[in-house]
């Protein structure tokens, strides 16, 4: 296993990101990222202060509520502006400058966490995104970071851009779900106006940049595997595609900077079930996985979500994805590293 320090496997993967794209279109415009300190955050950051050392002009507006993490620091930056605060607060939002460019990926993801702020998840995914198109320049581009989640209900397997999901408005999941279906119509309604404005429905995405202690599944599965074993809270039988954080950025700095569709696909290609997770990461950690055999599937979550990919993979030739397990032992790294500070 490559042993890497947490900032270096986060730069590398971002400077071969950097390789596959034109970044000439940022020259001298200001990008603004809500949601800075988080996974996806953190990639574009990073992303960003890499591409500044050759494209002039690039100013770059990081928003985020908590703490950037101590492997990005804000003095690592020429041409940074942070601005710590609710964005769900209109009068903090007014204090935001404008952007020619706008990432909207705050919100929160994992769902024992927006299943107990449902207003706040709502809001952090309509309200929140009208304050933020009034911050965007004529002639910007917009990026909405939807989810997967909004396929939830629907009994097929692989599902498209066309599709959307049947989930009740009164089930548990419904503020995340509700809120995601509510920020991409309105970034369509902006889109039909003229505004270069576009959704991205992300899957199940993974890799170095989560804060410790979060819930998702693979990251809790790490920190259980490095104590000695995973058990598991059902059979594991939930089908995911999984999608390594670089191929993710990677094919949504392209949609921001294009924008073609209104809604974009964005998953990976490695297919698993939550136990074949679980054996994924005991098997690089070498620790057992405990699978209980007589206890259903978690109430709430969707049994299978795969994405169907043609958009991205043929407006963008995407063909070349990080495979799960190249990805997991990056990940496993990445967190031992801050494991060890």
């Amino acid at each position: 296993m490559v042993d890497l320090n947490s900032k270096s496997i986060i730069e590398t993967d971002s400077e071969f990101i950097c390789r596959t794209i034109d970044f000439i279109p940022l020259e001298n415009k200001t990008v603004l990222i809500t949601g800075a300190s988080g996974l996806l955050g953190v990639y574009f950051l990073t992303c960003l202060k890499l591409i500044s050392e050759t494209i002039q002009g690039i100013k770059i507006i990081a928003v985020f509520r908590s703490e950037l993490p101590e492997y990005l620091s804000e003095k690592e930056f020429n041409n940074l502006s942070v601005f710590k605060g609710d964005i769900s607060d209109s009068l903090f939002c007014e204090t935001l400058p404008k952007a020619d460019f706008i990432i909207h990926a705050a919100g929160y993801g994992q769902p024992l966490k927006f299943m107990s702020a449902p207003v706040k998840t709502i809001k952090l995914n309509t309200f929140t995104t009208f304050l933020l198109f009034d911050k965007l320049k004529t002639n910007g581009n917009f990026l909405f970071i939807s989810s997967s989640e909004v396929y939830n209900g629907l009994s097929g397997k692989i599902y498209k851009e066309s599709q959307i999901g049947t989930t009740n408005t009164t089930d548990s999941r419904a503020c995340y779900i509700e809120g995601k279906r509510g920020g991409e119509a309105i970034c369509n309604s902006y889109r039909q106006q003229g505004v270069n404005a576009s959704s991205v429905r992300l899957g199940h995405t993974y890799g170095p940049g989560t804060k410790k202690g979060d819930k998702r599944v693979i990251l809790s599965f790490i920190e259980k595997a490095l104590k000695g074993k995973i058990t598991l809270m059902d059979k594991g039988e939930a089908v995911r595609t999984y999608c390594y954080i670089s191929d993710a950025v990677e094919i949504m700095w392209k949609i921001l900077l294009s924008c073609k569709e209104p809604i974009y696909n964005l998953g990976g290609i490695s297919k698993m079930n939550i136990a074949g997770v679980a054996q994924t990461i005991a098997n690089i950690i070498n620790v057992p996985v405990i699978i209980p055999q007589d206890v259903n599937s978690v109430v709430g979550a969707p049994e299978d979500v795969q994405l169907d990919m043609k958009l991205v993979t043929n407006e963008f030739g995407k063909n070349t994805f990080v495979s799960f397990e190249e990805g997991i032992k990056k990940t496993v790294d990445w967190y031992k590293s801050l494991e060890e500070k």
